[in-house]
């Protein structure tokens, strides 16, 4: 059995879609928040069971049979030490052999605020006793498509990442490598460092948003304040913004750039490029 916590997320109902392809699917949980979101993966055979990783009760039951734990960190940043904290317990309770986390790339010398949770729960891993595999995941394109209808609207990206050089990949790329991890054997203590095949300026992005959508698009290069600042000023919740400040910065110095081609030999090819997320992305505009 192989669980994926967070299987309603964008990240794990990919990994899902991952795994149906290579195992049958009564051999997945899907452990959830929420089942009645997870209804469509019950229909496919799919076992669902409630995992909440702010309520511990739920946790041990979740994995009860459970070989393998992909462990997707919490999307609750600021609560995500304590809440891995108990599913790596509830895991080792339930006698869970192999955990895979979804950490972050670069994550040891990462200049990044969200390096510090996931430096915890790394800790946490290692101290746990159970094997674990690292899946140190770079930036998701969709992270920066996201941006694209407004800076169409207002004919800027903006940004706080100067020159710095972006390795992203497609989520599907990373969900494709972890369900090929968490399928394959002798996994325990390898760490991968992953990101795109190729990297990109943002404001090489906006050239190419430019380019495909036949607008004017500048980059717009501010202050980590100025770009946080920004974001808030149009609806994002203040730790949202901060958060992506700050990863902005940290582009800026390097922490989202890997050259290793890591993730494409996980994958047998070559990673998505980020021409075609920006093109998908237009496409649903």
């Amino acid at each position: 059995m192989i669980a994926v916590t967070g299987a309603t997320g964008q990240l794990g109902r990919l990994v899902i879609e991952a795994l149906l392809k290579k195992i049958p699917a009564g051999e997945i949980v899907a452990a959830v928040r929420n089942p009645v979101k997870a209804e469509d993966l019950k229909q496919l055979g799919v076992v669902v069971r409630q995992a909440d990783y702010s309520q511990p009760e739920t946790l041990k039951s979740a994995f009860t049979g459970v070989d393998k734990l992909l462990l997707i960190s919490s999307s609750e940043v600021g609560q995500r030490s304590a809440q891995h904290q108990a599913v790596i317990d509830a895991a080792k309770g339930a006698g869970v052999k192999l955990i895979a986390y979804t950490s972050l790339l670069n994550l040891d010398n990462s200049p990044l605020s969200l390096a510090r949770e996931h430096r915890d729960t790394e800790a946490a891993l290692r101290a746990s006793g159970i094997p674990f595999v690292l899946l140190r995941n770079g930036w998701y394109t969709e992270n920066y498509a996201a941006s694209i209808a407004p800076a169409l609207a207002h004919n800027a990206f903006i940004g706080a990442a100067g020159d710095g050089r972006i390795a992203s990949a497609p989520r599907a790329d990373y969900a494709q490598a972890a369900a090929n991890v968490i399928l394959a054997d002798s996994q325990q203590g390898k760490v991968y460092e992953l990101a795109g095949d190729e990297s990109y300026t943002l404001a090489e992005f906006s050239a190419e948003i430019a380019r495909q959508s036949g607008k004017t698009v500048n980059y717009v290069n501010l202050s980590e304040s100025e770009f946080a600042a920004a974001l808030k000023g149009a609806g994002l919740p203040e730790g949202l913004a901060d958060m992506l400040a700050d990863s902005d910065a940290g582009a800026s110095k390097g922490a989202l750039f890997d050259d290793s081609a890591t993730l494409s030999r996980l994958l047998g090819h070559g990673t998505g490029s980020y021409q075609d997320v920006i093109a998908t992305t237009l496409k649903s505009l």
